[in-house]
């Protein structure tokens, strides 16, 4: 792992007149060579991707991470119960973009975006200023593509079933209690699981104008996966990476054995102790 001489700055990042979110700066103790900004995937905080960061920050890159607003450090999903999935797609992840740029306006900017984080740069948000950018475990996460069906089964179970009804009840969404990571707003749930139940998920929402948004994207894009993870199989992750069609794009899929694991799953690419082995193909594909 390399961490020497790295040092962290917390800042507030605005998205709206009255909304901010949290965000972690990791700096290099040497010349810093590029920003890379993280996306994080839904319900897992911030502090997850902290050793990917730091191993950003190691290899000369400014790395920032940050949790989706009613998420984490960026407030309680109960009292922002009206933030949307849609929001952190459209909303948090250009704002945190447009800000690096803004205040780093000399370095090459790159991305890396987990799950919904890299929904949103597929759909070209928060993309102007990049060179490259990087997804991981995004997928066309539509219940009809979700095998085995056991899988399926447990899905319906959480996504469709007790994640409405409890986000209803609670006023947001206890993924803690439900075994999916962080709670989040209740709005959020709702458009997770509207969007679930879609044939080609939120590529069936007109008001997402997604096949249009992903075609527009013009940044190079490299799609990387596990073999393992029954979230975003690999045929999933090539439903979401054939929309994008205006860009190159490079496939790249993981097994456990691959890079010495028991298991990879949804987030093992950027867990410590399981993905850093592909750290560096990451890092050395978004700045060759």
């Amino acid at each position: 792992m390399l961490t020497q001489n790295i040092t962290t700055e917390v800042v507030s990042v605005l998205v709206t007149a009255r909304d901010s979110v949290q965000a972690t700066v990791f700096k290099p103790g040497g010349d810093i060579t590029g920003v890379l900004v993280v996306h994080s995937a839904t319900a897992t905080p911030q502090g997850f991707y902290r050793a990917f960061a730091q191993y950003a920050a190691g290899r000369g890159l400014l790395a920032i991470t940050y949790d989706y607003r009613g998420t984490g450090l960026s407030g309680s999903p109960r009292s922002q119960h009206e933030i949307k999935m849609r929001d952190w797609i459209q909303r948090d992840i250009p704002a945190v973009a447009q800000w690096a740029a803004e205040r780093y306006p000399d370095l090459p900017h790159y991305a890396i975006g987990h799950s919904v984080g890299g929904h949103g740069l597929v759909l070209n948000y928060g993309t102007a200023n990049l060179k490259a950018l990087a997804i991981a475990a995004s997928h066309v996460a539509a219940l009809r593509s979700i095998s085995p069906w056991t899988e399926r089964l447990r899905v319906i179970a959480v996504l469709n079933i007790l994640g409405p009804i409890l986000s209803r009840l609670c006023g947001y969404m206890p993924g803690q209690k439900l075994g999916l990571g962080e709670d989040i707003p209740r709005a959020a749930m709702l458009d997770w699981s509207s969007w679930t139940l879609r044939k080609n998920y939120f590529f069936d929402d007109p008001s997402m104008q997604a096949k249009r948004k992903a075609e527009e994207l013009r940044v190079p894009m490299l799609a990387i996966g596990a073999s393992d993870d029954l979230w975003a199989s690999e045929k999933q992750m090539d439903l979401l990476a054939e929309h994008v069609t205006g860009a190159p794009v490079e496939r790249r899929t993981y097994s456990p054995q691959e890079i010495g694991a028991t298991s990879i799953g949804h987030h093992g690419l950027l867990r410590r102790g399981v993905g850093e082995p592909v750290w560096n193909d990451i890092l050395n594909w978004l700045t060759r």
